[in-house]
């Protein structure tokens, strides 16, 4: 075999490989920026500059327009920003690399799920979408529209009047996101907000691709609790708080009451122990140790959430033993799960337990 070996003339805007890794790049970044577009671009030069990305062939201007063709951003008076095709392809992007994490076999021992509908078949019905697997179909129901619609003389089967059965996937199930902002998600360097961040856009592709009668809304928690739109998720970012995991749980319950349906959950995300309550309108705080006023308060929310049917699991990112102490005691009485995990393979532990949990009714 013969090698031919040539001086590297820098990035080809026609190499597609190129082209993907640099779109790759760009798109890190603007998770990391908390969607600003701007910023995300200035690292892209700052990084070009520094590792030969770009040259007198290939700049950054070249790449900006490229990226208007693409339609994945566009400028505007305000600077570039992200256009609604530009949200969906990071959302489709963390959620194909949380799945290919999946189907190597990452951390965790639940069972992979097999893609298609799968589940129990239910006695109720609908019309056939697209995808639908024919097993399913229910020829009496199809037969009857058919007859419906254009009598017995005349009896002709259209996609219009096909009828399949429910299965156990499309029963509606509500999931409510809670992802700790406090600063200890970014202390020492540690970027553990990108990854709960990847989650939180992979877990709303998938609804809305494959579950749409699904429910997921995401709550942040440091001093306080917040409610966070899904077209915001990209801004999400940890900030000087502490942690009020009493708050965030307090929150998802109200937004999960208001939800129909037997399944639902919370999953929280965190790696501190929780610092602070609020009591008669003022911030009660104690960073130093277990404080005994916030566990309790934080634990009898935990009790009265298994009392609403509420399951917590929680992923953990630290290991201090003290609170894991807390947590499973959170745990035990919430009748919930732990994970004890890292940012590297949490994407997998939780969507191992979503659609495990969705295949269930919980008690």
């Amino acid at each position: 075999m013969r090698f031919d070996y040539s001086r590297w003339k820098g990035p080809r805007p026609e190499d597609v490989e190129f082209v993907r890794q640099l779109m790759d790049i760009y798109r890190n970044l603007l998770l990391q920026t908390g969607g600003d577009a701007d910023q995300a671009l200035e690292w892209m030069e700052h990084f070009g500059a520094q590792y030969g990305f770009f040259n007198e062939r290939f700049g950054i201007e070249d790449f900006k327009r490229l990226l208007e063709d693409s339609g994945e951003a566009e400028r505007t008076p305000r600077g570039f920003q992200v256009t609604p095709k530009g949200e969906k392809r990071i959302r489709q992007d963390s959620l194909n690399e949380i799945f290919t994490s999946l189907q190597a076999g990452a951390a965790g021992d639940h069972r992979t799920p097999q893609a298609g509908a799968g589940g129990e078949r239910l006695s109720e019905t609908r019309g056939w979408r697209f995808g639908d697997d024919l097993a399913n179909l229910d020829p009496l129901g199809s037969v009857s529209n058919a007859v419906k619609r254009g009598g017995v003389d005349d009896l002709s089967i259209t996609e219009e009047d096909l009828s399949v059965h429910e299965t156990e996937h499309a029963s509606a199930a509500a999931t409510v996101l809670m992802v700790d902002i406090s600063h200890s998600m970014i202390l020492y360097g540690e970027d553990r907000i990108t990854p709960a961040k990847k989650i939180a856009l992979a877990l709303a592709e998938l609804i809305k691709t494959r579950y749409p009668k699904d429910t997921l809304d995401v709550v942040l928690f440091g001093d306080d609790a917040t409610q966070v739109p899904l077209k915001d998720l990209m801004k999400i970012q940890a900030g000087p708080y502490h942690t009020n995991t009493r708050a965030g749980l307090q929150m998802a319950r109200r937004i999960l009451e208001s939800r129909k349906g037997v399944n639902k959950q919370i999953f929280m995300i965190t790696d501190g122990k929780p610092s602070c309550i609020r009591e008669g309108g003022r911030l009660y705080k104690n960073p130093f140790g277990l404080d005994p006023k916030i566990v309790n308060k934080t634990l009898e929310e935990a009790a009265y959430l298994r009392r609403k049917r509420i399951t917590v699991t929680t992923f953990m990112l630290a290991t201090d033993g003290p609170l894991l102490d807390f947590v499973r005691r959170l745990t035990e009485l919430n009748h919930g799960r732990i994970y004890e995990t890292d940012p590297h393979n949490l994407g997998a532990y939780v969507f191992r337990d979503f659609v495990r949990n969705r295949r269930k009714r919980l008690h």
